[in-house]
């Protein structure tokens, strides 16, 4: 053991991957404690209703948030990684038609809210958290970073604005700031983390924003390869933000802040597959160079790594789902302890959905993926419109759980090319653990 750790010790590409992650992983780690706290205590502070409402607002933009990425981000990084000599022009290129979809989402916004019953307070708060996507332009700069696997300064950035943050939002509550106090936060925290990504991308490298090239053939070439792409992140969306949209027109913003609540403890684990799928995409890429054996070698471990990773968050928390509900957010949430027991099990399958979507970027078959979401998505929709009359909000605890295991692993059935991921995942959730028990019977 020691023979094989001195091995990766002094294999540079090993120690790279590791130092990429360990930035990423610290980053999110601090960002899912600090945020979390003070998540809570504003959650605390504005009691279930309003912050079901802020809730609400965010669910609402989200759904139209695929807009503003264009589905540009996997794409964008794939090819840093594949033509580094044409950073400029596809960071350029990125950053304007990121910008144009920014902007479109608010026309798109003023006729969505017309088939709501939202009033002008809600629509008001819906506006202003959407004005922050302008910010997430300058996103591409992450992007330069994860291709080259130097995920350091994303993490300073985000830390930095982090901490930011969390004091002003702290001074808010202790001032007894209004509800909408907290929302012009979500454009003050873009902005910030995009000053941030502004001066280390200025800072620690020759690379300067004057630099960025828009060309329409590069542009054309993105939107190409990503409006698939874009479809299956709007799907993605639809199925992770309609929940809270469908119980507030359903139910109540009470009920809306009280789903919320667990969601929010059930979600602040989502960065673990991201960060850990982020920073080892560029060395599944490059086994994907190698031969085709490696790649799936590769990809096998990253989803029985994901899973039991989930599973392992999943049994305590769901053990303790009304003690932590209780301690956290108070009595006022009470009934959020049982939705969080269900929605825990969701991460599973969202955690082998980040490790699944590598697969679909690496050989270029978004039109699948855009498939098997937008069946989740469908399902989603479905299980909410019959749960959420006869269950309430344990109702859309469930019909998460069901449609995320249709999107990401019962939809494979439907098409024959992904019949071998199908096995690889059941082979991730099932065959490991007999595996290793009949291992430990024979040695016995």
């Amino acid at each position: 053991m020691l023979t094989k750790l001195t091995q990766l010790k002094n294999h540079s590409g090993f120690m790279r991957y590791l130092q990429n992650t360990s930035w990423m992983m610290g980053e999110k780690i601090l960002r899912m404690f600090v945020g979390l706290f003070v998540g809570i205590w504003i959650a605390r502070y504005l009691g279930p209703e309003q912050f079901g409402l802020l809730s609400y607002a965010q669910s609402f933009v989200g759904l139209f948030a695929a807009i503003a990425t264009l589905g540009l981000d996997g794409v964008v990084i794939r090819e840093l990684v594949n033509n580094p000599a044409q950073r400029d022009k596809l960071m350029g290129s990125a950053f304007v038609l990121k910008l144009i979809g920014a902007i479109l989402i608010l026309p798109l916004l003023a006729l969505a809210v017309q088939f709501t019953s939202n009033d002008q307070y809600t629509n008001l708060l819906v506006f202003l958290i959407a004005s922050a996507t302008i910010f997430q332009s300058f996103n591409v700069i992450d992007f330069y970073y994860q291709a080259n696997v130097q995920s350091k300064y994303i993490a300073l950035a985000n830390t930095i604005s982090l901490g930011i943050s969390s004091l002003i939002k702290i001074a808010l509550v202790l001032n007894e700031a209004p509800l909408m106090a907290f929302a012009c936060m979500v454009i003050f925290d873009s902005a910030v983390l995009t000053l941030g990504l502004i001066y280390f991308y200025k800072k620690n490298s020759p690379l300067k924003l004057v630099n960025w090239v828009f060309e329409i053939q590069t542009a054309t070439y993105l939107i190409k390869e990503s409006w698939l792409m874009m479809l299956a992140g709007a799907a993605i969306l639809i199925y992770m933000k309609i929940d809270q949209v469908m119980i507030k027109e359903m139910m109540s913003d009470e009920a809306v802040g009280v789903y919320a609540a667990a969601a929010r403890i059930s979600e602040a684990w989502y960065f673990i597959p991201m960060t850990i799928a982020n920073s080892l995409y560029p060395a599944i890429l490059n086994a994907k160079k190698v031969n085709e054996e490696l790649f799936y070698d590769r990809l096998q471990k990253l989803y029985s790594l994901m899973v039991w990773i989930a599973i392992i968050i999943a049994v305590p928390v769901t053990l303790l789902s009304d003690l932590l509900v209780t301690l956290l957010y108070g009595n006022p949430y009470i009934q959020a302890g049982n939705v969080l027991m269900i929605h825990i099990w969701s991460g599973v399958f969202v955690f082998l959905s980040v490790a699944n979507d590598k697969w679909f970027y690496s050989l270029g078959k978004p039109g699948l993926l855009a498939l098997k979401v937008s069946v989740g998505a469908i399902a989603n929709v479905l299980i909410n419109y019959y749960f959420i009359p006869l269950y309430g909000i344990y109702g859309a605890a469930m019909a998460t759980l069901i449609s995320y295991s249709i999107s990401v692993v019962f939809s494979d059935l439907l098409f024959i090319s992904l019949w071998r991921l199908f096995k690889m995942k059941i082979k991730a959730i099932l065959l490991y653990p007999l595996i290793i028990s009949l291992m430990k019977k024979n040695e016995m």
